[in-house]
């Protein structure tokens, strides 16, 4: 992606510098501009044969002698600047894009694409409170503001202001009527998680409120609020928060059971619990609630009711992990040789143990523990509990 991207300046520059050539040749006067043009074309052609050989850096020295013979060329200093930056030279490329800056007589469109050039100099330079400077500037002169707006979110992101970060998503909506809903829902309960974790309850939930109020079927709104009210004691309100996650977003079934299960448990809620995990082994192919639901059946009916549905289930959902589970029924209930289940057990937790439990929807970025933004592509809510993942 950043061979291609090069290349797509180099040919953005090209003809840039083409024009540039002849107009420095009709400045020049009648009586040069055919020996001036000639010299630039020959610089483009070599330039252009550099490329085609693939010696970009002695592509970049002609384009910028090129430039020097007109450093009024607007647009062939910006080109070179993205050309610097996109090669490493991040220092080079401020330098030039805060010259352009400073240029007196540029026109508001030019001011904003320098400024704009600028700030992307100091993001890939790190210097995140220059940029922000930078950017917020061009919010307030309200040209190019989308770009900018998508620049100060992920500054904000990097920084983990999420308040600031909030502003700017619904801001960059509104100027663009692109959703931002569910990208804000995810700062909210990053909010969210923060005030859990200082104490601050009534903050907590007002965070959660207002990720609902982005996106009405936020998994992750759904689990801190399960997780809220189970500290609170209100365990009926839980179950809810839980069982809305579930219907939500089944994939997130293994990540909320658990707990789900354990606020059934102290509710006395046997039945419900009963009728919702029968409802997600509908629903949900993975072997979590299947899991689940034969442990409920072996304390009330017994190992071999138990074992009988479990091995019912598995013909249709075949589990690596339902088959470990389907052994040790078989072991309590003594009915085939001990020593190859006992072989096959181990292989099976061996399997287990080398097998990731989360991946990336996105780029398939596999963990053994669960992350919201994932740490190979950064994409938010992708990663996701695997489909014979069962935590339960």
């Amino acid at each position: 992606m950043e061979f291609i991207s090069e290349w797509f300046w180099f040919f953005l520059l090209l003809p840039v510098a083409a024009i540039s050539g002849w107009v420095i040749g009709r400045r020049g006067g009648e009586r040069h501009s055919d020996t001036q043009v000639s010299r630039l074309s020959t610089t483009y052609f070599r330039g252009l044969n550099y490329l085609l050989n693939e010696q970009p850096d002695k592509a970049i020295e002609l384009f910028l002698h090129i430039a020097e013979l007109d450093k009024e060329t607007f647009e062939t200093q910006v080109a070179l600047g993205h050309l610097f930056r996109r090669r490493g030279e991040v220092d080079r490329a401020i330098r030039l894009h805060q010259a352009l800056v400073q240029r007196p007589g540029l026109s508001d469109t030019q001011k904003v694409q320098a400024l704009l050039a600028l700030g992307e100099d100091y993001m890939r330079s790190g210097l995140l409170d220059r940029a922000e400077t930078v950017f917020s500037d061009l919010v307030a002169l309200d040209m190019r503001a989308p770009l900018a707006l998508r620049h100060l979110i992920g500054i904000y992101q990097s920084e983990r202001d999420w308040d600031k970060a909030i502003e700017n998503a619904q801001r960059y909506e509104a100027a663009t009527g692109e959703a931002m809903g569910k990208l804000i829902a995810q700062f909210e309960c990053e909010l969210a998680d923060k005030h859990r974790a200082g104490g601050d309850v009534d903050a907590a939930r007002a965070a959660v409120a207002r990720a609902y109020e982005a996106d009405a079927n936020s998994v992750r709104a759904g689990m801190i609020e399960g997780r809220i009210e189970i500290e609170a004691g209100r365990d009926a309100a839980a179950i809810r928060a839980f069982e809305r996650v579930a219907r939500s977003d089944p994939d997130y079934l293994p990540e909320v059971l658990p707990a789900l299960l354990s606020s059934y448990d102290r509710s006395g809620e046997t039945t419900g619990a009963r009728a919702f995990l029968a409802e997600m082994c509908e629903h949900y192919r993975g072997i979590a609630p299947v899991l689940a639901l034969t442990r409920m059946v072996e304390a009330q009916e017994g190992v071999a009711a138990a074992r009988a549905y479990l091995a019912q289930q598995l013909k249709d959902r075949p589990s690596v992990r339902g088959e470990a589970a389907l052994i040790d029924l078989t072991l309590a209930e003594g009915a085939d040789p001990m020593a190859t289940l006992h072989d096959l057990k181990h292989i099976t937790d061996q399997l287990l143990v080398r097998n990731p439990s989360y991946r990336c929807t996105r780029c398939g970025f596999g963990a053994r523990s669960h992350h919201w933004q994932c740490p190979s592509c950064k994409e938010w809510g992708s990663v996701k509990p695997l489909l014979n993942y069962a935590v339960v």
